[in-house]
């Protein structure tokens, strides 16, 4: 039975609870179990603190977990990324007072707050900087204008709360973290891995394309199958009416109805948009 570790609260969570149920997966219904078995798809979950996850995933105690980039750096387990799952995006980066400097290089020293140390400690080695890390656990942006540090690595989106804290990012960013699902250094991806993994891109790739339906006469085939060029081929059928063809395929979603616009503008009628739930490709 293939075991696989999942974050037990927070966002991260949520969305890899989601995203598991898209790819036909049992999951729990009460937040306090920690344990699930899926009998019929011969899958064990069990649900960890996300800092967790590549420790147990890295020891070989777990076969697989979903977790964030940046925890899995930081853990400095035996463990690697083996795919992308396209949530949970957040950028870190190193953030001071402005007056104090302006690059990484300027940290040179100092004493930098974070709650990444092994990731923040490596980053700095890898770029010639030496620096004092100091250990927080939660929100770090207070540290400077507590006096426990000289700059912060953080976790930055907006920049807002820096900036209401009197810092500024400095520095190209440390780290572009996302949710990846992770197995243990020089193991071998199993079937029911393997299977894991098809089910999961399955779901990815869903979730950016919808597929589009439309009537098109047949001198514009062409021209229409231009604007949809689908992943492969589009699908073209004949209707009734021997002039016009039925068209389909499969178009990003976030490019939907610019694509509408162009269909229509062409001489496409009937033009209908459909969800994706579930696909291999």
């Amino acid at each position: 039975m293939l075991r696989v570790a999942v974050p037990n609260k927070g966002s991260l969570s949520e969305a890899a609870i989601d995203m598991l149920k898209e790819a036909g997966y049992r999951q729990r219904h009460d937040p306090r179990d920690l344990i699930l078995q899926d009998i019929e798809n011969d899958i064990e979950f069990y649900f960890l603190r996300p800092r967790d996850i590549a420790v147990y995933v890295g020891s070989g105690e777990l076969d697989a977990g979903i977790t964030g980039r940046d925890l899995l750096f930081d853990s400095g387990a035996p463990a690697h990324e083996i795919l992308p799952l396209g949530f949970g995006e957040s950028t870190f980066r190193y953030a001071t007072t402005p007056e104090r400097t302006k690059d990484i290089s300027g940290l040179n020293g100092l004493r930098i707050a974070t709650s990444y140390p092994v990731l923040v400690a490596n980053h700095l080695a890898a770029n010639g900087i030496s620096a004092k890390v100091v250990r927080l656990d939660g929100a770090v942006e207070g540290a400077v204008r507590l006096g426990v540090a000289d700059a912060i690595a953080d976790v930055v989106s907006t920049g807002t709360t820096l900036r209401q804290a009197g810092l500024a990012v400095i520095g190209s960013p440390i780290l572009e973290s996302q949710a990846i699902l992770i197995t243990r250094d020089r193991a071998e991806v199993s079937a029911s891995l393997e299977l894991l993994m098809r089910r999961i891109q399955g779901v990815i790739i869903a979730r950016q394309y919808v597929l589009v339906d439309y009537d098109i006469r047949l001198e514009l085939v062409e021209a229409a199958c231009a604007i949809t060029p689908g992943i492969e081929s589009p699908t073209v059928a004949p209707l009734h009416d021997s002039g016009w063809a039925a068209v389909r395929a499969m178009v990003l979603k976030k490019q939907t109805n610019r694509i509408m616009d162009e269909l229509w503008d062409l001489g496409a009628r009937g033009i209908l948009v459909t969800d994706i739930h579930a696909c291999r490709l």
